[in-house]
């Protein structure tokens, strides 16, 4: 029994995945939604409760499609940074085929209501920056970094979602890209300088960050200590 129920509330967020594409959030009404999926309005609202439910729930699904759009295209290089930017693409690349989903998932975004699937797709983006800091090729702290590339990524799809088809130009999220993630990020270390202290420091840091899990050598206390200490060297 719960095997149909769960069948039928997939085929109901199929139907509404389509119309959503097609004509936007408005176009997802519950009477709809319910006529193309051949149900009652009053099963929909057992299904989501109203039209902000499903809406939530639609939300998700998006989330868990760019999630499986991004681990199949974004395969782990040896260079993290060029996986950085191989990231921006895909993600802008993402908003612009489903600019009515993009709009679902971060333009309509409210403070403390994520779904698990966008705690995720932060998660990959700070995975993608750890291993940079670990490299010594990040110039400020992961957390820093990761509020930096969030805010440009989304800005910028959104922003271009925002212009007509045919007035878009590709450079515009290339330049941007180029200018964020150089900003944040150094070239491959070549020789010990005291330029490369911050970027340094930093790779101590995500070792650390890196490591948990495993026997730490240090006490808490001392580990964030030093912490404090990598944090300064780096400002």
């Amino acid at each position: 029994m719960d095997e149909g129920r769960h069948a039928a509330r997939y085929r109901v967020l199929q139907v509404a995945a389509e119309l959503l594409e097609e004509g936007g959030s408005e176009a997802v009404s519950t009477r709809a939604v319910a006529t193309a999926a051949g149900i009652t309005a009053p099963a929909l609202y057992r299904m989501f409760g109203d039209k902000d439910g499903l809406l939530a729930e639609l939300a998700t699904h998006g989330f868990e499609m760019y999630l499986a759009e991004k681990h199949e295209a974004l395969s782990q290089s040896e260079d993290p940074v060029a996986d950085l930017y191989r990231g921006w693409d895909l993600h802008v690349d993402f908003g612009l085929r489903h600019p009515a989903f993009y709009l679902l998932m971060y333009g309509t975004a409210r403070p403390g209501r994520k779904p698990p699937a966008a705690d995720e797709a932060h998660a990959l983006l700070v995975s993608l920056l750890e291993r940079a800091a670990a490299d010594g090729r990040l110039r400020v702290p992961v957390e820093e970094a990761t509020h930096v590339v969030h805010a440009a990524t989304t800005g910028a799809t959104l922003a271009l979602i925002g212009e007509e088809a045919s007035q878009r130009k590709p450079s515009t999220s290339t330049r941007l890209r180029n200018i964020v993630l150089g900003s944040i990020t150094t070239d491959p270390p070549v020789v010990a300088t005291g330029t490369d202290r911050a970027s340094r420091a930093l790779a101590l840091d995500a070792a650390l960050t890196l490591e948990d899990g495993a026997a730490p050598p240090l006490r808490a206390t001392e580990t964030a200590l030093l912490r404090d200490w990598l944090r300064r060297l780096a400002e």
